[in-house]
């Protein structure tokens, strides 16, 4: 028994021997903190009070609509025929529409156009097409002839003759 009686009383010294304070290190980091140089936030800037700003710009057209077409004033002239219903290959760029072929019924002659889509379409003298008021005035075996109207500056408009080629079958690939 004295054995246990020993262990009994060494224990505790030796587990005292041990101990020491708990989180030691922490409290020397922050007090070391403590020592160091502080830093320097800089002040918020001054808020402006908001100024409102008129818009006078009302009367400037819009660059991102596109423009309204309007015949020219009570001069007369050379002017499309807005109030007309416009057909299908009006809604094209001329250059997006290809003639690839003609075809003949009776006396009349008829182009083959094909748009974008590769849908084909039958056209005769008197059908318009493209996004200028096109007028086909002419059809051949290897043309189509235009006439278009096309606004120039803000109230002026002019005609001028497009042609368009037969696509030949080297150039359809």
């Amino acid at each position: 028994m004295t054995r246990v009686k020993l262990i009994g009383l060494l224990l505790p010294l030796m587990l005292s021997a041990c101990g020491g304070e708990k989180y030691e290190d922490l409290r020397q980091f922050v007090s070391d903190s403590d020592n160091l140089p502080r830093g320097r936030i800089e002040p918020l800037p001054e808020v402006r009070p908001y100024e409102p700003v008129a818009y006078n710009a009302f009367d400037v057209q819009d660059p991102f609509k596109p423009r309204r077409m309007e015949p020219p004033k009570a001069g007369g002239g050379i002017a499309p025929d807005i109030s007309r219903r416009r057909e299908l290959l009006e809604s094209y760029p001329l250059d997006n529409l290809r003639m690839v072929g003609t075809l003949e019924q009776g006396k009349a002659i008829f182009a083959l156009v094909k748009t974008p889509d590769n849908t084909l379409h039958r056209v005769k003298p008197g059908n318009y097409m493209g996004q200028n008021f096109g007028c086909i005035t002419l059809v051949t075996d290897s043309s189509i002839t235009l006439k278009e109207v096309v606004q120039e500056g803000t109230d002026d408009w002019t005609e001028r003759n497009s042609t368009m080629q037969l696509l030949e079958e080297d150039q359809k690939k």
